[in-house]
């Protein structure tokens, strides 16, 4: 494979319509957030329409999601109405061999940890460059923390082996999530070498709301590959 754009697109497309198979009528579906789950929201879209499912409600995890579902017609609820979600399609930004996960590129990894837990089949789509041996060696690790006093979390994480920076929207102000809290990118040299213990002390931390390790959720990972899914 070249490795250009239209490659890689075409890679998620691949991966989130194999996942959008195991969708059948009836199913409360987690719709997840970014580049690859955005194809398989657009994928139950065309199949209600088309008639191949039906009475699907779906659960998303950003307000961006939100709009695309109702864009293509997919009818939404919330887990206050329907804690038991079926299933959950979403991407990932990095994925080790046993299924551990980096997430929240996005800016939604709050609400996604949230969807995931309560899913009973998490699907994780995503196109081969998210393979990695050891999570943190490519992408940064998002830590979501509540905007008072953000800034005192950075020496803690430096202490763990991370170079901590706030993330910045395109105005070059704090990016601020769906649920109003700042996101701190953590980027570690040499990947994150004890996910629970960095997951664990990053966590316990008073204003830190959530990381974007998931850890220990057994998905069923479907990738795109060059050759083949």
């Amino acid at each position: 494979m070249s490795g250009n754009a239209t490659d890689v697109t075409e890679l998620k497309r691949q991966a989130a319509e194999q996942a959008v198979e195991h969708v059948r009528s009836g199913m409360v579906v987690g719709l997840g957030t970014g580049s690859t789950a955005k194809f398989a929201v657009e994928a139950i879209g065309r199949k209600l329409e088309n008639g191949e499912l039906s009475d699907i409600v779906g659960i998303p995890t950003s307000i961006q999601t939100r709009d695309l579902a109702r864009s293509v017609g997919i009818s939404l609820t919330t887990l206050n109405e329907r804690p038991a979600i079926d299933l959950t399609i979403d991407g990932a930004d990095e994925i080790d061999p046993k299924g551990n996960l980096v997430k929240g590129g996005g800016g939604a990894l709050l609400w996604e940890k949230i969807v995931a837990t309560a899913s009973r089949q998490l699907f994780i789509v995503a196109d081969e460059s998210k393979l990695v041996t050891r999570l943190g060696e490519s992408f940064p690790l998002p830590v979501e923390v509540i905007g008072f006093g953000w800034s005192t979390h950075e020496a803690p994480l430096r202490e763990l082996g991370a170079d901590p920076a706030l993330r910045l929207d395109a105005a070059g102000q704090p990016y601020v999530t769906d649920e109003g809290h700042y996101l701190i990118d953590c980027r570690f040299p040499d990947g994150i070498a004890d996910l629970e213990t960095v997951h664990d002390t990053i966590g316990i931390r008073p204003g830190v709301v959530e990381t974007g390790l998931f850890l220990n959720m057994s998905p069923e990972v479907i990738v795109g590959r060059s050759k083949g899914v």
